[in-house]
C-alpha cells in the first residue's frame, strides 16, 4: 500500500484559490453514511429524494442511488458523465428535496452547508476533513448558530486521491461526516464514530473508472 506522504498527512491541503478540488469520495464512505442513516432514521431513505450537488464523476452518486428513491446529482464542471452543469453557490435557492449529500469543494464548503440547510427538509451531510471542526471564524459563521446533530467520526481513514479514487492509497488524513436536520429548532450536537466496515462496504466495481493525476490526500 502506497504511503500518502503529501502535505495533507499534516491535515493540511494546498489548492490554487480557482482549483476544481477534485478530491472524489471513496464509494464505500458514502455507503457507511447511508447504512447509519438507515439504521437510525425513522423514515425509510428508500421513499426520499436526495441532491449530491458537487458529483464530480458521480462516486458518492451511485452508492446513494442504492439507498434512496432519487438522485439528482450536478457539478460546476463538466466529467464528461453527463450530469447537469451547474453553479450550486449561484442564482435563485434550488428546488427543495428532503436531502443534500455531498463532498463540498473544501474553500466553499460552508457556503454549500448554509446553501444546502436552506434546501433540504430532512437533512444535510458532508464527508469533511475532522479538522473542520476547529477554527474560531468557522464557529462564529456556521456552527455557532447552526450546530449539526451528529459528527460521524471514522474509525478507519478514508483516504482521497487528487482526480480519482484508488483502494491502493493511505492516509493520515481523518474524515467525519457532519448531519444537520434543518428542521430541529435545538440541537445537543452528539458524536458517533463510524465502527470499521470498508472490507465490508467496498466493491470491486468502485475502482473500474480510473483518471491519471497522482497526487494525494
Amino acid at each position: 500500500m502506497t504511503q500518502n506522504r503529501s502535505s495533507a498527512v499534516m491535515q493540511q491541503r494546498s489548492e490554487p484559490h480557482d482549483s476544481l478540488d477534485d478530491f472524489p469520495t471513496p464509494p464505500w464512505a458514502t455507503r457507511a453514511l447511508c447504512e447509519w442513516l438507515r439504521d437510525n432514521l425513522d423514515e425509510p431513505l428508500h421513499a426520499m429524494t436526495v441532491r449530491e450537488p458537487a458529483a464530480n464523476r458521480g462516486h458518492m452518486v451511485k452508492p446513494l442511488s442504492e439507498y434512496f428513491a432519487h438522485v439528482e446529482p450536478s457539478d460546476v464542471h463538466d466529467y464528461g458523465v453527463g450530469y447537469p452543469v451547474a453553479d450550486y453557490l449561484w442564482g435563485p435557492l434550488p428546488e427543495m428535496h428532503d436531502w443534500t449529500i455531498t463532498n463540498p469543494p473544501f474553500r466553499l464548503a460552508e457556503q454549500f452547508i448554509q446553501r444546502a440547510l436552506q434546501s433540504s427538509m430532512e437533512g444535510v451531510a458532508v464527508i469533511v476533513r475532522s479538522a473542520f471542526l476547529e477554527g474560531k471564524a468557522r464557529y462564529e459563521n456556521l456552527f455557532k448558530n447552526t450546530p449539526p446533530s451528529y459528527v460521524l467520526q471514522f474509525v478507519e481513514r478514508a483516504p482521497m486521491c487528487k482526480g480519482k479514487i484508488d483502494p491502493n492509497v493511505s492516509s493520515a488524513t481523518a474524515y467525519s461526516w457532519i448531519i444537520w436536520f434543518p428542521a430541529l429548532d435545538e440541537v445537543d450536537t452528539r458524536l458517533r464514530w463510524i465502527e470499521p466496515c470498508r472490507k465490508r462496504l467496498e466493491r470491486s466495481s468502485d475502482y473500474e473508472v480510473r483518471d491519471e493525476h497522482e497526487s494525494t490526500e
